[in-house]
């Protein structure tokens, strides 16, 4: 009895999500294209990190090839934004990856997913519009923090911010009211600042060719030391220590990857494309086409704009808080600072635009399968917008911001992205060798004129995959050698524990690295990848599901498993502190989870009223 009822609760915890895909009726308004994507992605993802980060990872950690870090960092993203691009050829519905989560590894997972997804977000919003106030206040001359210093100080050092930022409260408050107002009004403010983002983004690449030298690329250790004799004295050694050895690589290898860790977070961002799936026309084809251009267009920015800086000047001479300004000085250009101010402006009202834009979503999805308070999913009927979820997260976000610095906090941020991207590639991997079930309508989401042209294809396909299948037996044979061209149940079963294998491997290297970096660890590391690479060969030998999609991962299972790598190598790079604020936040949504959540779930209602049907059946046949 009492392990009928563990098994029960774990069947509650690991429930899966339902979507008919065929069906249109949406409570939000389908007004989005692919171009509002492509400025919706681009917008988020290029925020202010391209004015600055570049100066600061060139001068400390790569030097001009800094180029080739953001190369990496863009390959790095590709993976995951390939992922969410199946997804969302799949599932083209609202929720981006707590949905993806949902319907392929089940409801616990699909909370914890969604619960990190907003305060990412939160987080994001707080900070960017923080920094929107900075910016601004500095172009001005510093006249707000003056008088906010003068007559509104807090003193909470460590807790609270040094003083109250109002004007980032009434930059939040008039993109939540432009939320409201539309979701149409919204994509038309994204793409104006956009594109005039990317105008000043293309001077500044332009600037860099016409007015830089090859020169700055091809310095020696004589040039550095020639130049930092007057600040280092005559000491050689710590000259090159502090700035490298000259040349495209004055770091080494070493630095190149040191600099594409820190220049991944700079592609963090597009996966805001995926929480539109119920605004956009054709989205199984549109968000991954949103998706992939989006990252195309900013990795082109971040290489062109990185580039120009390290031509323009050397790059230890490069300032970490403001390189373009400094640049555009040392080239005696310095009537382009005033361009590099708007664009700055620009990108950052794009970026919170880009975090506040999803959040509210996030939370409407989550509302409406039960998970969070059903109020939160109530919809504007005249604006087809999620009001109190937009009201919400606009007001959580504007106390943040009021209240708090925000620095020790923008590592969450990390975590919870890196986790959404985690699962959604083990997701892809799992959803992959699946069997065909009539119960899944997210397997047989087809655009128009896939359907149209395959129809009866589909249909004799479909059928074929409902008839009873014959139990296969477990052995190396059949593990090693499938005997069906379709993926079976024993075969599902067998890529399904494969991706936990693989997932358990992953995660115990790199927790194994970050506290213990020895020789040791390196056999350990040299193990785990044979068997990550076994644990591969057998889900690659297993048959792949033959659903028609607009888009699909290639190089499967090797793309994903190493999208997961990535991601959970750089969330234990993280520091003990963001993991103890993680386990608090996690903390309060198991509180939420646990008394509201598993008992108000739609889900639970279905399996319910499906159980119900089901005894009704059986009474009625034992009469007979």
């Amino acid at each position: 009895m009492e392990c009928q009822k563990i098994l029960h609760f774990g069947n509650q915890l690991l429930r899966r999500k339902n979507v008919d895909c065929t069906r249109e009726d949406s409570r939000l308004s389908r007004c989005l294209n692919t171009f509002d994507l492509v400025a919706l992605g681009v917008g988020s993802t290029l925020g202010a990190g391209v004015y600055v980060l570049a100066g600061a990872v060139a001068r400390e950690n790569a030097g001009p090839a800094i180029v080739i870090s953001f190369l990496i960092a863009a390959l790095a993203s590709v993976l995951a934004g390939l992922c969410y691009g199946e997804f969302g050829a799949r599932v083209p519905k609202t929720g981006s990856a707590y949905l993806y989560s949902y319907v392929t590894v089940g409801e616990l997972w699909a909370f914890i997913t969604g619960w990190n997804l907003i305060l990412s977000y939160v987080i994001g919003t707080s900070s960017v519009a923080r920094a929107w106030s900075a910016t601004f206040d500095e172009i001005i001359g510093q006249h707000i923090e003056e008088f906010c210093r003068k007559y509104m100080t807090m003193d909470a050092p460590g807790v609270l911010a040094k003083y109250p930022d109002i004007f980032a409260v009434v930059i939040i408050i008039i993109l939540t009211g432009l939320l409201i107002f539309g979701v149409k009004e919204s994509a038309l403010v994204n793409k104006v600042f956009t594109c005039i983002n990317i105008l000043v983004l293309g001077f500044v690449m332009v600037s860099g060719f016409v007015k830089g030298s090859l020169k700055n690329w091809q310095l020696t250790e004589e040039d550095i030391y020639n130049t930092n004799r007057s600040i280092l004295g005559d000491n050689h050694t710590q000259g090159e220590m502090l700035y490298g050895v000259g040349g495209f690589m004055p770091y080494g290898l070493k630095g190149v990857l040191s600099g594409a860790a820190t220049c991944f977070y700079a592609f963090v961002g597009f996966d805001c494309i995926a929480t539109t799936g119920e605004e956009v026309k054709n989205p199984q084809k549109a968000i991954p086409i949103g998706i992939v251009a989006s990252l195309l267009i900013c990795f082109v920015a971040y290489f062109g704009v990185s580039a120009a800086l390290t031509l323009m000047m050397p790059y230890y001479q490069l300032d970490t808080n403001s390189p373009l300004p400094n640049a555009f000085k040392y080239v005696g250009w310095d009537g382009a600072n005033y361009a590099v101010a708007v664009g700055s402006l620009c990108a950052l009202s794009t970026s919170l635009l880009g975090s506040m834009f999803p959040m509210p979503r996030i939370i409407y999805a989550m509302a409406e399968d039960g998970l969070l308070f059903k109020f939160l999913a109530k919809v504007n009927e005249k604006r087809k917008t999620p009001i109190i979820a937009t009201v919400t997260s606009g007001a959580i976000a504007a106390v943040m911001a009021f209240l708090f610095d925000l620095k020790d906090l923008v590592d969450l941020m990390s975590i919870g992205t890196l986790l959404a991207y985690s699962l959604v590639a083990a997701c892809v991997l799992v959803l992959r060798y699946q069997p065909e079930q009539p119960n899944l309508a997210y397997q047989m989401a087809r655009t128009t004129e896939e359907t149209d042209n395959n129809e009866s294809v589909s249909t004799s396909d479909s059928q074929a995959g409902f008839l009873p299948e014959e139990e296969e037996k477990c052995s190396l044979k059949a593990i090693l050698c499938p005997p069906n061209s379709d993926p079976s149940k024993f075969s599902g079963s067998v890529v399904n524990v494969s991706t936990f294998i693989i997932g358990f491997l992953i995660v115990g290297s790199c927790i194994l690295t970050a506290l213990e970096p020895s020789v040791l660890i390196k056999a350990v590391w040299i193990l785990a990848a044979i068997l990550v690479l076994i644990v591969s060969f057998v889900i690659w030998k297993q048959p792949e599901s033959k659903t028609k999609l607009s888009f699909k991962v290639p190089l499967l299972p090797l793309l994903p498993i190493v999208s997961i790598f990535v991601n959970v190598y750089l969330m234990m790079q993280l520091d003990l502190g963001t993991w103890i604020r993680f386990a608090v936040w996690m903390l309060i949504g198991f509180i939420i989870y646990f008394t509201y959540g598993i008992w108000h779930s739609v889900e639970a209602t279905y399996a319910a009223s499906a159980d119900a049907e089901r005894s009704t059946e059986a009474g009625s046949d034992s009469c007979k």
